[in-house]
């Protein structure tokens, strides 16, 4: 047991089981303990490594798009260059290095970081100085966005819910005791049904008892949110994260430590928690919020899209044998069907007025 899980335990003794998306705020929140709170959790040294710290390759071809994007916006004298959860900065650095071949952007975008980890914003800051730094969307400027959320939505705080003969009933973390006097983390159901379905996709409902099903309320508010933003004040935007193209049923939720898979309840606040991120749903708030949605792609088609292969084959060109092996794997990785190349997808949005982005111009 640690810090948390006793603060846990003693918040379900007293007010009953807690729902998974509470559970998850907390260990991934909690001002003192909570995960992302207390540490910098990419890298080798870390948890997990995120595709910016993969290859250089990745930011390189993400500021390529945002320069083309721009110009495709008219080239606005004023622009916000949000990043949603910017990790260590890697990402911004490598886009705003790129971005040095367009200074007129350089010189009309302002950088923004939306981040609740003082240990990621130290790391940031290190990076990237001139960023500002905003707790929520809710400040963010009011004026035309490149916005770039990368591996921010999948650790969201998420709903679960599992169907039996009765209904859908929310899954929820209770306290089952030991025969020691101790006690364990364990899953049960609340005991009546939900009494709105409205909170699950329309395809899951009908699903067989037995079956799960998840939602991810911060991630719809926060999609219908930026969808209005861009409705008002125009702009564009990549949403790249793990997840399935259909709402369906099962459960995602996982925890990751080392490098490697870990009991999500085992130890609140010492390992990374997400959930695979429903496209559909997150597409439909931005499309209710206003903005325009564009056919959902795979990560390994839109890196290629942007040229990816070619820009390996520019840096081997003058690596080392052993850089240029790096190289070699790190598109592997990033591109390979059975690495991140098509459980990673790419969302695009746009103001609905907006020219069709790079990769959508062709009849």
């Amino acid at each position: 047991m640690n810090p948390l899980s006793d603060m846990i335990a003693t918040l379900i003794a007293n007010q009953g089981p807690l729902a998974i998306s509470d559970y998850m705020a907390l260990a991934l929140g909690h001002p003192q303990h909570g995960y992302y709170m207390k540490q910098v959790p990419l890298g080798e040294k870390g948890d997990f490594t995120t595709a910016p710290e993969i290859s250089q390759m990745f930011g390189e071809l993400i500021g390529i798009w945002c320069a083309d994007t721009w110009q495709r916006m008219g080239a606005p004298a004023e622009i916000a260059l949000v990043e949603l959860g910017p990790g260590r900065g890697t990402l911004m650095e490598d886009i705003l290095r790129t971005l040095k071949v367009v200074p007129e952007l350089l010189e009309a975008a302002e950088v923004h970081f939306v981040e609740t980890s003082p240990a990621l914003m130290a790391e940031q800051r290190a990076r990237v100085p001139q960023a500002t730094w905003h707790a929520s969307i809710e400040s963010l400027p009011e004026k035309p966005v490149l916005l770039i959320a990368n591996e921010f939505f999948d650790a969201l705080p998420i709903r679960q819910f599992q169907r039996t003969e009765q209904g859908w009933h929310e899954r929820c973390l209770g306290l089952v005791p030991q025969e020691n006097g101790g006690w364990d983390f364990a899953l049960q159901l609340a005991p009546d049904p939900i009494p709105n379905t409205a909170l699950l996709p329309l395809n899951v409902l009908d699903a067989p008892p037995g079956s799960v099903a998840e939602t991810c309320p911060a991630a719809q508010s926060i999609a219908e949110t930026l969808g209005a933003h861009l409705k008002r004040h125009g702009g564009a935007g990549l949403i790249i994260d793990y997840g399935h193209g259909e709402s369906a049923p099962g459960d995602t939720l996982q925890a990751v430590r080392a490098h490697d898979y870990a009991d999500p309840f085992a130890d609140p606040g010492e390992a990374d928690l997400t959930a695979h991120v429903d496209f559909a749903a997150l597409a439909q708030c931005f499309a209710k919020g206003g903005a325009k949605i564009w056919p959902l792609t795979t990560q390994s088609a839109f890196l290629s899209m942007l040229g990816i292969i070619q820009r390996a084959k520019k840096l081997q060109a003058s690596a080392t044998p052993a850089q240029s092996r790096d190289i070699k794997a790190a598109l592997h990785r990033l591109t390979d069907p059975g690495e991140m190349g098509t459980l990673f997808k790419v969302l695009t949005i746009t103001a609905p007025d907006m020219a069709p982005p790079a990769g959508f111009d062709r009849a």
